[in-house]
């Protein structure tokens, strides 16, 4: 059993996409790893290190049946760690048949202890729990542990273990609390690890899935970033054809990728729609046209609709609400632009694996919705378009190295991440003109202030959050009553978990001093020190 359980709150699912989507091309997935999700933090987690190791891999549910898995012919399926007691009446289960079909199963955690539970093993809560580093002692060098040296620090999260072993399993390794912490079966091709190989704490973690990966489920690494460009591109050409696409653009990675790799594909046939909505950075639009013109030469129509945006937004504070009528705003002036192009039959979008997660929205997607992304379903169906999301299999470190493939800038690429509702979700409350001039001064302290001391790309998104409250203070003798801000600083490799950022105390003190001396209405700064999980990256 983990020690938390995943940040999943359910509210209201996205409607489902009604235009056709056209993703990328079925040959590129012909090595794939399903990794079955029983609730785990670190289910995004083991997908990408598995992926870093050239093999495909995608995330489904915990109870999907033996007869699916076995028609998509994966070359190897793991079962996560979760929160959940294997012996609890409600714990999630999986198809018993998956263990005969003669597919290589890892077991990580909770999903050790129920591949050991159902094939005859006993799991019991632990005497002494084990959270945080442990010493492995290796017994077993042979296919998942060639060429380990016979101790290791790996990473223990568990309550519960297994107590009896089956006797068609043997141990390959143990702690001095778990001895059984790494087991196989001796006829199927069915091994079980209690301690996380997945998180960077445990020693050579990435040697243990390479091994698994090569050694026991033979596989050939057959993902490359570069081959996904190419044939991405191919896949584009032949679907399009002479026909028109439309693909919106923020000026962040995600929809620079995409245009970038539209327009390799089909060039003056793409048209790109700048939205305005009152809610960008200082100075957005001026640097997204400039970024644009110096790297594509497509059409790129802008719509300044920052009025239409705040009157929606008059009077809500509740964040989902936010979100849903930015969204069907956004969707009213994309669709009234979208109208003035002719031939248009495509709409692109720069949709990520973790999007679609979060969403709901996977095939076969374990999560529950965490909140709404106004590009992952809910687009009407009298739009009118057909979806191309050629990013949608990616997470946010693949974008980055496909960006730098098709040749984008270094600046462009390793761009912070900023949220489609733009600074909406970092003004806690009504969203106001007035708040969001406040915001985006603070904002443009922060990252330059980061920029100056060289640590923009040690850290993976800074920002402020403007809070909906007041606060006491002094300035010049006199006594002040104005707002306070949040500096949110985080580090993270994939933004399903992230640490905040341990800036320099000095750093923190000049960006506090600039903020209060600078922007007027602010009296006080805080600094955000709270990990995803609980928390989540944005406030709202």
């Amino acid at each position: 059993m983990n020690n938390s359980t995943a940040n999943r709150s359910t509210s209201e699912s996205p409607s489902t996409t009604t235009a056709s989507n056209t993703n990328t091309a079925p040959d590129l997935l012909s090595e794939r790893v399903l990794v079955l999700d029983f609730g785990s933090q670190y289910a995004q987690l083991i997908a990408r290190r598995i992926r870093e190791q050239n093999v495909y891999c995608e995330i489904v549910r915990h109870d999907i049946s033996a007869e699916t898995i076995r028609a998509r012919k994966p070359a190897a399926i793991v079962f996560s760690g979760g929160p959940s007691s294997v012996y609890e009446a409600n714990a999630p289960k999986c198809d018993p048949n998956i263990f005969h079909l003669g597919i290589p199963v890892l077991g990580i955690c909770y999903g050790m202890q129920l591949a050991s539970q159902a094939l005859g093993g006993r799991v019991e809560p632990c005497n002494r729990r084990e959270f945080g580093r442990a010493r492995l002692q290796v017994k077993s060098m042979e296919k998942l542990f060639a060429g380990f040296p016979h101790e290791i620090d790996v990473w223990m999260s568990h309550g519960d273990q297994v107590r009896d072993l089956a006797n068609d399993f043997e141990t390959l390794a143990s702690t001095p609390t778990c001895p059984h912490a790494a087991v196989r079966h001796k006829t199927l091709p069915i091994y079980g690890l209690q301690f996380h190989p997945e998180v960077s704490h445990t020693s050579l973690g990435s040697t243990l899935i390479h091994n698994f990966l090569y050694n026991i489920a033979h596989c050939e690494g057959r993902w490359h970033l570069s081959d996904f460009a190419n044939r991405s591109i191919e896949h584009i050409r032949d679907v399009v054809g002479s026909d028109r696409v439309i693909c919106g653009l923020s000026g962040g990675v995600d929809s620079s990728v995409t245009a970038a790799l539209l327009y390799k594909a089909i060039g003056p046939q793409l048209t790109c729609i700048l939205i305005d909505n009152g809610l960008l950075r200082k100075d957005e639009q001026g640097a997204v046209i400039s970024e644009f013109t110096n790297h594509f030469q497509a059409d790129l129509r802008v719509v300044n609709a920052s009025d239409r945006f705040l009157g929606d937004l008059a009077g809500i504070k509740d964040p989902q609400e936010k979100r849903r009528r930015i969204g069907h705003a956004f969707i009213d002036c994309f669709k009234a632009e979208a109208e003035k192009i002719n031939g248009a039959k495509y709409l692109a979008q720069g949709t990520l694996y973790p999007d679609v997660i979060e969403s709901g929205a996977a095939l076969d997607g374990p999560a529950a919705t965490i909140k709404l992304h106004h590009n992952v379903g809910g687009l009407p169906e009298q739009l009118g378009f057909e979806l191309i999301e050629p990013l949608r299999d990616l997470f946010k470190d693949e974008v980055r190295k496909l960006g730098v493939e098709l040749g984008l800038p270094e600046h462009l690429v390793w761009r912070h991440p900023f949220p489609g509702p733009g600074l909406a979700v970092r003004c806690l409350g009504e969203v106001t003109k007035d708040k969001l001039d406040i915001l985006r001064e603070a904002d443009e302290i922060v990252v330059s202030e980061i920029k100056n001391a060289n640590l923009y790309r040690q850290t993976s998104q800074a920002f402020v959050v403007l809070l909906e409250s007041q606060s006491v203070g002094v300035m010049g003798d006199a006594r002040t009553y104005e707002r306070a801000v949040a500096v949110r600083c985080v580090n993270t490799d994939d933004f399903m978990t992230a640490d905040w950022s341990h800036l320099p105390y000095d750093l923190l003190a000049k960006i506090s001093t600039r903020i209060i001396n600078e922007v007027r209405g602010v009296n006080r700064v805080c600094y955000d020190i709270s990990s995803k999980p609980p928390a989540t990256i944005e406030w709202e």
